[in-house]
């Protein structure tokens, strides 16, 4: 071949023989790769169009569908769907490529067990320790063992715990000694403070009502009555109202606070009958140092019960758009929307309606979303230079969007509605851009307290 020689000894007549049969290779591949893109585009036009008929035959065979067959040519494509959806299946198995093995990672091991945890050893030896190979009868000689560790667990174990007080006795005056008796959560009451703590978990943060964990409780050898269950119930409430207190004070020390309410059913005392109560719910901001709830248990929503539990507090309160806050808001606190409320407006409406206005409503504020979850690990102050740099022309332009769409659309409208929300409520829903120590919306508060069982 001539390019077997250096490229310098070659003359001008050996160089364009040379390139034309370099010229000639190229087009060479260049043929065999564009025929692989053609048998590739039609195996990939096939696979699609059994696939189509493939779905084709599964709705007419198992869905249900407005356009309907009726019984006699229904019968009559019964008798070749299966074998046509068999030879379709077939067909795309040849047609698929083979796929590549993945070299897979280390297999999963088995978690190390806690050391911590309590070992029970069971044995297990031979029945004699004499060897019983025929001709054999020599005595074993332990070399060694084998260990393998099983989890276990041992659900409802109840124990009793024997406090035994001693009595002494002085032998010259008589002076009876004895030791105190220890503080209980219930006085000359039965359970400890490990069950009342397990009543109280299993309640409150398990869901298990009373009447399952009487159940649980007899299973476990010892059946408490449920009502003895509340009653337990309502002395620890009051035993911890101090703690509560506590809490509710610490939190209201703080210049941020969220706010929330839930419906919960309340049994009437009396009638057998339910009716609508409510948790309120209060934390400090999400960028608050302390993550601590309270839960203000009310009959109503009343407004009035959200401005006894607040007091004379001052501060910015995060919230929706219940009007139970505005006498608060009136008196001096500060409010601040939920861009999530906001757009859940646009949300509820583009799923049942999709239209331009709500999907452009969404995109913008999707944007918002997308800078938060930038800072929110930074501090409160550079939190709030990013959002006046990024975030705050964003709103503008939305705000100025959702004016011009507003004066194009018709009062009463859901869309009309949705608009109005936002706009009606835009300083609070923006508080957010001019205080780095403000969240974006009402999610951190939300999230914990409901929907209540």
């Amino acid at each position: 071949m001539l390019n077997a020689q250096p490229l310098e000894s070659l003359n001008a007549e050996q160089l364009r023989a040379l390139a034309s049969e370099l010229m000639a290779q190229v087009a060479q591949r260049e043929r065999v790769i564009a025929a692989k893109d053609g048998e590739l585009k039609y195996r990939q036009a096939k696979i699609d169009q059994l696939t189509h008929e493939m779905a084709v035959l599964k709705r007419w065979k198992f869905g249900k569908s407005g356009e309907r067959l009726d019984a006699a040519q229904l019968s009559l494509l019964g008798e070749t769907l299966d074998a046509d959806i068999a030879a379709i299946e077939l067909e795309l198995e040849q047609l698929t490529p083979t796929p590549q093995p993945i070299a897979q990672a280390g297999q999963p091991r088995r978690v190390r067990l806690p050391a911590g945890l309590r070992r029970v050893e069971i044995a297990h030896e031979p029945e004699s320790n004499v060897c019983t190979n025929p001709g054999c009868g020599c005595t074993l000689k332990r070399i060694g063992e084998d260990v393998s560790e099983k989890l276990d667990y041992t659900p409802g174990v109840f124990t009793v715990e024997r406090h035994v007080r001693g009595k002494w006795v002085c032998a010259r005056c008589q002076t009876l000694t004895q030791a105190p008796v220890p503080a209980q959560v219930i006085d000359k009451g039965i359970p400890t403070a490990g069950l009342l703590a397990q009543v109280l978990v299993a309640k409150y943060a398990d869901h298990l009502p009373l009447y399952r964990q009487e159940g649980i409780f007899a299973r476990g050898g010892f059946a408490i009555a449920r009502s003895t269950l509340g009653a337990w119930v309502g002395r620890c409430g009051v035993q911890l109202q101090p703690l509560v207190d506590a809490l509710k004070g610490e939190i209201l020390s703080h210049a941020v606070l969220h706010a929330d309410e839930t419906p919960v059913a309340m049994l009437k005392p009396g009638n057998g009958k339910t009716h609508r109560a409510y948790l309120w719910t209060y934390a400090p901001g999400a960028f608050e140092d302390l993550k601590a709830v309270v839960y203000d248990f009310c009959e109503s929503r009343a407004g009035a019960h959200a401005r006894a539990f607040l007091g004379q507090w001052k501060g910015t309160l995060v919230c929706d758009d219940y009007g139970g806050y505005k006498a608060g808001f009136a008196a001096g606190i500060e409010e601040a929307g939920c861009m999530a409320h906001a757009r859940r407006h646009f949300f509820e409406l583009h799923a049942n309606h999709q239209s331009q206005i709500t999907a452009q409503a969404l995109h913008h504020i999707a944007q918002l979303y997308e800078i938060e979850r930038e800072v929110k690990h930074l501090r409160a102050d550079e939190r709030q230079r990013i959002r006046q740099a990024r975030s705050k022309p964003l709103a503008d332009a939305l705000h100025q969007w959702m004016v011009l769409q507003r004066s194009h659309i018709l009062d009463g409208s859901a869309t009309a509605k949705a608009l109005d929300y936002s706009l009606r409520r835009w300083g609070a829903l923006t508080h957010f851009l001019n205080d780095g120590q403000l969240p974006i919306d009402n999610n951190w508060v939300e999230t914990r307290s409901g929907p209540w069982p």
